[in-house]
């Protein structure tokens, strides 16, 4: 008989272990088979090797994923890369790696999957007689301006196919790498076609470390948020997830930091744990905050009805219970002394010009 040999954090990636998905009919365990080598007097393994990132080529033939839900404010968006390379532990985009048959683990933050006709296919899908504009959101899975995006430029190309079309864009990120796109962006914010959020979770550079170890450190937010608001892109902060007895104390100063740097409005979400985010989440308390896990999984479970999730619209992005109800006040306080608006997301879609109209009709001449 073989021992499972325990799972070890990465330098680095988020997740502590690599588990198969869902759907997959069998699943992967470690397992100590007599040959490991344990390096060092005390006997204690050596650090594990780092992960490096693959990135493959997605190849779907339309971008534009519909939904119908009625606790979100858009129903359309792009997602220019599959799986994320920031590696936030709680990631609610996870467990869509098991639709690829791949682990919502550790593949979800190193496989990764790009979509380079991103840009071509959604022209061709403004262009088509039958479509309707409204407010096309980015990054509201995985961050569009993930690490990679600086050598793809995938979101840059496509953020020029919806200026030239007119087209309002609503963009959700944790990456200063967005100051890049200003040149873009600070137009279609003129025009009332672009607003920004960027996401801060925590304040604290150890926590963002093991928590979101790819993504930009805090600091480098605040910054991207002061620099938005100063090229007059109507910018916000998402204080999402907040997670009971980890990173909730920090509320009140995460909207001040961000009302500070220029931002206008904010929102929130409540720790979300669907599917394989359950267990990928409780691995990580284990691992970095041991001494916390058992009060922060209490606490999850009030605000979901003595589970660690629940699915129901609305329900699922605020919680519910005395604990739930204490995070909304004190949010809404803090919003109402700092001047902060609650999370709108009305753009103008009247000065919508479909790609290719114009060519296609003097054509006819």
């Amino acid at each position: 008989m073989v021992d499972t040999l325990p799972n070890k954090a990465r330098k680095g990636r988020g997740a502590v272990s690599n588990a198969s998905g869902r759907f997959e009919a069998h699943q992967r365990i470690a397992v100590d088979d007599g040959w490991l080598d344990t390096g060092g007097e005390d006997g204690e393994d050596d650090d594990l090797p780092p992960l490096r990132t693959h990135v493959a080529i997605d190849a779907s033939r339309t971008v534009i994923a519909r939904n119908r839900s009625p606790d979100l404010p858009f129903d359309r968006s792009i997602n220019p890369y599959r799986g994320c390379e920031h590696g936030c532990v709680y990631c609610f985009a996870r467990p869509t790696h098991a639709w690829l048959g791949l682990s919502p683990g550790l593949d979800f933050e190193t496989k990764l999957f790009a979509k380079p006709d991103a840009p071509r296919l959604l022209e061709a899908e403004l262009a088509k007689p039958s479509y309707k504009p409204k407010v096309i959101a980015l990054g509201t899975n995985t961050d569009p301006y993930q690490p990679i995006e600086r050598r793809m430029e995938i979101m840059r190309e496509i953020l020029k196919v919806l200026w030239r079309a007119r087209h309002p864009v609503g963009i959700v990120t944790k990456s200063n790498l967005i100051l890049r796109d200003l040149d873009i962006l600070a137009p279609m914010a003129e025009a009332g076609l672009a607003r920004v959020m960027i996401s801060l979770t925590t304040l604290r550079p150890e926590l963002a470390r093991s928590m979101e170890p790819r993504a930009p450190r805090p600091a480098l937010r605040v910054a991207a948020l002061r620099g938005l608001a100063a090229a007059g892109l109507p910018t916000g902060v998402l204080t999402a997830p907040l997670i009971p007895a980890l990173n909730d104390e920090e509320l009140e100063a995460l909207l001040e930091a961000a009302a500070g740097a220029g931002a206008g409005n904010a929102g929130y979400v409540l720790l979300r744990l669907p599917l394989e985010i359950k267990t990928l989440f409780e691995e990580w308390l284990e691992t970095h905050v041991p001494d916390r896990r058992a009060r922060v999984l209490s606490l999850v479970r009030q605000t979901r009805g003595g589970k660690l999730y629940e699915t129901e619209w609305y329900t699922r992005q605020r919680g519910r219970g005395v604990y739930a109800d204490m995070l909304e006040r004190r949010f809404a306080l803090a919003c109402t002394r700092l001047g902060l608006k609650r999370d709108v997301w009305s753009l103008d879609t009247t000065q919508f010009r479909p790609p290719g109209r114009a060519a296609e009709q003097l054509c006819l001449l």
